[in-house]
């Protein structure tokens, strides 16, 4: 299955390559408002004829309406199969999906660090093709900071994924982090950030293309 991945495209529009399904690792929009959201949903609509599935969407921290009110949003939304600590199967690949992030000021969809994410974490299941969060795990593809660089993902989702699963996600995609876009590869797990905003919110990365 080819996957197209991106994330943070905060209501820009990109070139977008031909495959099996796209997935969208939240922030789809500046604020999350009605209006916001229905224009991505426009633009997305207009690349559906790409794929073979309707494409597949999670919130991240911009998008508040996903948040404070669900069901409105996911009415806007049409064009998108909504996941938020949800699994979906594609051509029997199983693909999970979840929005949370470590709290960092008043921004939509977070929790502190420790037991109050984590409880969201645990969630996560064995055995998944593919895992989509909005943010990544502490230390992979989550440095901030033009110079004096520091890490800022979330400690336990690292700790899940690494040492508590018995059998890690295949792959997983974020962003949240735009200065992270990348690969990073172990033996159990690939992972990607696929922001496609920089740090200065401008859309220079391209989409990141997969084969599951």
């Amino acid at each position: 299955m080819k996957v197209v991945l991106i994330s943070d495209t905060h209501n820009r529009e990109i070139d977008l390559p031909e495959g099996d399904v796209l997935i969208i690792a939240g922030d789809l929009t500046k604020n999350g408002t009605r209006s916001q959201i229905s224009m991505f949903n426009d633009w997305i609509g207009g690349q559906s004829h790409k794929y073979k599935h309707k494409p597949v969407a999670v919130a991240g921290n911009h998008d508040f309406m996903f948040e404070t009110d669900r069901r409105h949003a996911e009415s806007l939304l049409t064009s998108c199969v909504y996941l938020e600590d949800q699994m979906l199967v594609l051509d029997g690949k199983k693909i999970y999906g979840s929005p949370w992030t470590p709290t960092f000021f008043n921004w939509a969809f977070m929790k502190d660090r420790g037991e109050q994410i984590r409880h969201y974490w645990d969630l996560i299941p064995d055995g998944l093709d593919l895992l989509v969060t909005h943010g990544p795990p502490w230390g992979i593809l989550d440095d901030v900071g033009r110079h004096a660089k520091q890490h800022v993902g979330c400690e336990e989702l690292l700790r899940v994924l690494t040492e508590e699963l018995k059998s890690p996600p295949r792959f997983h995609a974020f962003g949240h982090i735009h200065e992270g876009h990348g690969c990073h590869i172990t033996d159990k797990t690939w992972y990607y950030n696929v922001s496609v905003c920089d740090e200065d919110y401008q859309p220079t990365n391209p989409a990141t293309v997969i084969e599951i």
